[in-house]
């Protein structure tokens, strides 16, 4: 279906057309009739299927149609994190370029000027506000924004939200709002949590469901069984075989993003990371530099796994499996975007087979096993068979493996009676190799002294005699002033 059919407003087509857009996506084709009914609608889309334009389009639609104060925020898109807010805001000033149709990015993690210029915004009535949770509550209760007269309420990446904590200050942002609004929920996934958020702050919602929790189709899906220690050198073979360019490889700690890159840049790659720990103009940079190309390969944690559009991404490498099933779906479907193709590829080590196959049970698909470079099979035989003599070199050997030879301190087996009384008069020192060392007596055998009867008696431990000290009698110190040492003197 194309755009002129389902939108109203000359100036919308006018930039659609200039942004070469003319063919709806499925979901756009199902959620802009809706939203321009004016229903409550819940809807349910993989990444990359184009949800943002789903809901932006009908809305700049309807308030350029006229009706809308022009000193008051209009609409509130409210998403998880600060690059899905400039993306949308991006989004949006092309869609309204040929509208007078204002917008307005607000969130976290910049300089006291930036933020006094969202307050500022907010304040003169943008028509669109599209904030992170934590920094539009924080302005609510600042008394920077005022939301009593909003009529379009958004909520993007919602499962994201929750995910992250932000129910809370979720509910606290709609009891701003008022009751009469149109509220639009979109979300890749629809788990409890989320039926029971859709409950609370929608009426009678319209429901559009595609292909949930499923990687777009153009994706080549494949996955290599490894170790741990394999991973990188997999990796760098691939990139060996097939230079990258426009590829996001995913792992699962800021930490391991970090030495993932440092291991790429000592390979010649052009790489860059990111993850929290970058400031906002660090984070705004690689981004910038990546969509240009200036970057091939971005490391990344999943940070960019949701909602991010960047356009023509060839690869996504899963270096660690995310922790939940749903993850691999927005990981996945960062690249055949917008009905492209592209390729994604898992590694998996032995502990994260389960949650592979958790995956493969959401994602109803066997993913294909891709085969082992030649290189890094014969690496891994050799490896094991490495291993197994070790193994077995080491069940050879005693416990102790010492050069020098032991003392034999060994007691004589007792069976809880009196030892046995050796084979000769005197025990005979037998010569060892090596060093010499003279054998002491065994202390078991020391011999008592002769009792009144002549004979040596032989004991395990000869025994110790108690002597019980009696100390003598002591009188108490007398102190100076003759008084007993434990009795105080009195105070007067």
């Amino acid at each position: 279906m194309k755009f002129e059919e389902i939108l109203y407003n000359d100036q919308v087509l006018d930039a659609l057309d200039a942004m070469h857009f003319s063919e709806c996506t499925p979901i756009q084709e199902k959620a802009i009739p809706i939203v321009e009914e004016g229903r409550d609608l819940i809807g349910i889309a993989q990444t990359g299927t184009g949800k943002t334009a789903a809901y932006l389009l009908p809305i700049i639609d309807r308030i350029a149609d006229g009706g809308y104060p022009d000193d008051a925020i209009n609409c509130v898109v409210m998403v998880p994190t600060r690059e899905l807010v400039q993306q949308i805001d991006q989004q949006m000033q092309g869609f309204s370029y040929f509208i007078p149709v204002s917008s307005a990015a607000v969130y976290g993690g910049t300089a006291g000027d930036v933020f006094e210029q969202q307050k500022r915004a907010m304040t003169n009535g943008a028509d669109v506000v599209i904030a992170t949770p934590g920094r539009l509550l924080a302005c609510i209760r600042m008394g920077a924004v005022d939301l009593s007269r909003v009529s379009f309420f958004v909520l993007d990446e919602a499962d994201r939200m929750l995910d992250m904590g932000f129910l809370d200050d979720i509910m606290q942002i709609v009891s701003a709002l008022p009751k009469e609004r149109q509220t639009l929920l979109f979300s890749a996934t629809m788990p409890p949590k989320i039926q029971r958020l859709a409950q609370q702050i929608l009426i009678d919602p319209a429901e559009v469901k595609i292909a949930i929790s499923k990687p777009p189709k153009g994706v080549d899906q494949s996955v290599f069984m490894v170790s741990e220690t394999q991973k990188t050198p997999l990796l760098l073979s691939l990139f060996k075989a097939t230079p990258p360019d426009r590829v996001i490889i995913f792992s699962g700690s800021k930490q391991k993003v970090k030495e993932l890159t440092r291991a790429l840049r000592r390979s010649n790659i052009s790489v860059a990371e990111m993850h929290s720990d970058l400031a906002q103009d660090e984070r705004e940079r690689v981004m910038l530099d990546f969509k240009a190309g200036r970057t091939k390969v971005l490391v990344a944690t999943d940070i960019v796994a949701r909602g991010i559009d960047i356009s023509d991404i060839s690869l996504v490498v899963n270096y660690d499996v995310p922790y939940e099933a749903e993850d691999y779906v927005h990981r996945v479907g960062r690249t055949s975007r917008a009905a492209s193709t592209g390729r994604a590829i898992t590694f998996v080590n032995e502990k994260e087979r389960r949650r592979f196959a958790d995956i493969e049970r959401l994602i109803e698909t066997k993913v294909p096993r891709g085969e082992m470079p030649a290189e890094l099979k014969d690496d891994s035989k050799e490896r094991s068979s490495r291993r197994r003599r070790d193994n077995r070199r080491r069940g050879n050997k005693p416990k102790n493996d010492n050069t020098a030879p032991k003392k034999d301190n060994t007691a004589p087996e007792t069976d809880n009676t009196a030892p046995k009384a050796p084979k000769n008069d005197t025990d005979k020192m037998k010569p060892v190799k090596g060093k010499k060392k003279t054998q002491k007596p065994d202390k078991a055998k020391t011999p008592m002294p002769q009792e009144a009867n002549g004979e040596a008696a032989m004991t395990d431990k000869p025994k110790r005699k108690r002597h019980h000290r009696h100390k003598p009698d002591r009188k108490p110190k007398e102190n100076k002033t003759g008084d007993h040492p434990d009795t105080n003197p009195d105070i007067s």
